[in-house]
C-alpha cells in the first residue's frame, strides 16, 4: 500500500513501526458548534483509511481528539452564561450524532484536552527543562522555535521565509515572532489549571495534540492526518514541540486532505455559504454526503454544490437498488449449489475485488475504487437479467461481494425499519389478492397509495412483486 506523505511530497510504501499494527492520530473538532461540511471531509476520509487498514488485516489504534478548551469554547460559554464544559459536552454529543449518520465509526480513543492535562503539563515541563520553552513575564509559556533547526520541514518553508511574515500580537511577550504559546496564563473568568512551574492557566492548541498523541500512541506514531489547512502552523508546531520533547521522529507519515469549496468559493460565514453537516443532511441525507466525499481522490480539491450532491444521491440509489434486487432474488431463489457456469461467473466477478484493492492501495484512490463497485453492479445486474433462474448460492455470493466492498467504504449499510416493511408487505399481499380476484381498480388504488403515501415503487417480476423506496 502506498500513501502520499506530505513530509516528503511523494507516494511511499506504507511500512508500520510494528508489523501488523497501525497507530493513527487525526485532528478532531473544536467543540463549540456543530461541525460543517469542510470538517466532514477529513473525518470521513480518515475513518475510511482506518476501515481499509482493518479490512487488510491490520490492528489499528486510532485516536481522534476533542479540543474542549479553547478561545472559541470559552467565548461560546460566556455568551450563554454557562461553564465551558457545558458547551463541550453538548457539542461532543452532537458530533457523535452527525458522525454516526455519516458512517464514521468511533475512534479507539476520543481524548479530551481537559482529560489529558497530566500529559500536557508533562510535555510542557520537559520543553522548559530542555530549554526549548520559556516563561514570559506575563506567565505565558512559549516554544523557542529557533531551537528546532528543522522548523518548516512539513510545510517546506525555510525558517527565514516564515519569519518574514511573523508578527508579535498585542499582549504577547515573545523572544521571537516565530515562537508560539504552549501554555497560556490564566485570565479573569477563564478556567485554569495548576502547573509545576507555578503559572496557573490553560494549554495552547498545538500542545494538546502532541500530548494526546504521545499519551495514547507513544513518542513515534505511524500516521498523523488532518485537513490541508492544518499543515501550518498546527502540524508544524506539533512536530517541533514533540520532537524536541521526545528526541525522536513524531510521525512517519503525514496525510492531508484537499480543500473543500462551496459552489467554487471558499466557505465563509460572510459569504453566506457556510453549511453545517446537520443542515446538509436534512436536504440530501448523511450517506449522500459520505458518497460525495468519496467520489474524488482525497488530496484533490472538491467542490460542494447542490448539483454534486444530487448526482451522488442518484449514484447511491443505484447501489441500493442493486443490493435490494439481489436480496429480493435471493428470497425467491432455490439451489444451494452453483452451476459450473455460475462458479466461473462468480470467480470472474472477483476481479472487481482485485481492482478495488489496487485502487485503495494506490494512496486511497476512492474514485477508482467506487468505479470498481459500479462495474460489479453492472455485471451482476446483466447476469441476473439474462439468468432469471440463477441459484440462491450464486446470488448470495454476488451479494456478499457487493456488501464486502461497499462495507469497506461505509456505504449501502442502512436498513428500513422492520415494522414499516411489514406494513408494506401486507399492502402488497392485498394488491396480489385483488389482482387474483380481477379487482384491478383496487390493485391500482393500492399501487397509487404506496407510491404517494409511502414513497414506494412496486415492480412485478417473474419471482413475484418487488418493492423499493423512491
Amino acid at each position: 500500500m502506498k500513501l502520499f506523505n506530505s513530509m516528503t511530497r511523494t507516494k511511499e510504501e506504507f511500512v508500520p513501526i510494528t508489523p501488523g499494527e497501525v497507530k493513527m492520530y487525526s485532528c478532531g473538532p473544536t467543540v463549540y458548534n456543530y461541525f460543517h461540511v469542510g470538517n466532514a471531509r477529513p473525518f470521513i476520509i480518515f475513518d475510511l483509511l482506518r476501515r481499509y487498514f482493518e479490512y487488510r488485516g491490520y490492528r489499528v489504534k486510532f485516536v481522534q481528539n476533542f479540543t474542549d478548551i479553547d478561545d472559541k469554547v470559552i467565548n461560546k460559554a460566556n455568551d450563554e452564561g454557562v461553564s465551558y464544559d457545558v458547551i463541550a459536552d453538548r457539542y461532543i454529543k452532537e458530533y457523535f450524532t452527525d458522525a454516526e449518520g455519516l458512517g464514521i465509526r468511533p475512534a479507539t480513543y476520543h481524548p479530551r484536552a481537559t482529560e489529558t492535562m497530566d500529559a500536557i503539563l508533562d510535555i510542557v515541563q520537559r520543553l522548559l527543562d530542555k530549554g526549548h520553552a520559556y516563561i514570559a513575564e506575563n506567565g505565558d509559556v512559549y516554544f523557542r522555535t529557533g531551537t528546532f533547526p528543522e522548523y518548516g520541514k512539513l510545510s517546506h518553508q525555510p525558517l527565514e521565509d516564515l519569519q518574514a511574515g511573523a508578527r508579535i500580537s498585542v499582549g504577547e511577550l515573545k523572544e521571537d515572532p516565530m515562537d508560539f504559546a504552549v501554555w497560556k496564563a490564566a485570565k479573569p473568568g477563564e478556567p485554569a489549571w495548576d502547573t509545576p512551574w507555578g503559572t496557573k492557566g490553560r494549554p495552547g492548541w498545538h500542545i494538546e495534540c502532541s500530548a494526546m498523541a504521545n499519551k495514547y500512541l507513544g513518542a513515534t506514531i505511524d500516521i498523523h492526518s488532518g485537513g490541508l489547512d492544518l499543515t501550518f502552523p498546527h502540524h508544524e508546531n506539533e512536530i517541533a514541540q514533540s520532537e524536541c520533547a521526545n528526541g525522536c521522529t513524531f510521525a512517519n507519515y503525514w496525510l492531508h486532505n484537499g480543500f473543500l469549496t462551496i459552489d467554487n468559493q471558499k466557505m465563509s460565514k460572510s459569504a453566506g455559504n457556510f453549511f453545517m453537516v446537520r443542515d446538509a443532511a436534512k436536504e440530501f441525507g448523511y450517506e449522500t454526503i459520505r458518497m460525495f466525499m468519496l467520489s474524488a481522490h482525497y488530496r484533490t480539491p472538491l467542490n460542494y454544490s447542490a448539483e454534486s450532491l444530487k448526482m451522488n444521491k442518484t449514484s447511491l440509489e443505484r447501489l441500493y437498488e442493486s443490493r435490494n434486487n439481489l436480496e429480493f432474488r435471493i428470497s425467491k431463489a432455490a439451489g444451494d449449489t452453483m452451476t459450473a457456469e455460475e462458479s466461473a461467473k462468480l470467480e470472474a466477478l472477483g476481479q472487481h475485488r482485485i481492482h478495488f484493492i489496487e485502487a485503495m492501495d494506490d494512496d486511497l484512490n476512492t474514485a477508482d475504487a467506487l468505479s470498481s463497485v459500479f462495474e460489479l453492479v453492472r455485471d451482476v445486474n446483466a447476469y441476473m437479467g439474462a439468468n432469471q433462474d440463477a441459484t440462491k448460492a450464486f446470488l448470495s455470493g454476488a451479494h456478499a461481494l457487493l456488501m464486502e466492498l461497499t462495507g469497506v467504504l461505509g456505504l449501502v449499510q442502512q436498513r428500513t425499519e422492520e415494522n414499516i416493511d411489514t406494513e408494506i408487505e401486507e399492502l402488497i399481499a392485498q394488491r396480489a389478492a385483488a389482482k387474483k380476484n380481477k379487482d384491478f381498480a383496487e390493485a391500482d388504488r393500492i399501487r397509487e397509495y404506496l407510491l404517494n403515501e409511502k414513497g414506494v415503487v412496486i415492480k412485478d417480476t417473474r419471482q413475484g412483486t418487488q418493492w423499493s423506496r423512491v
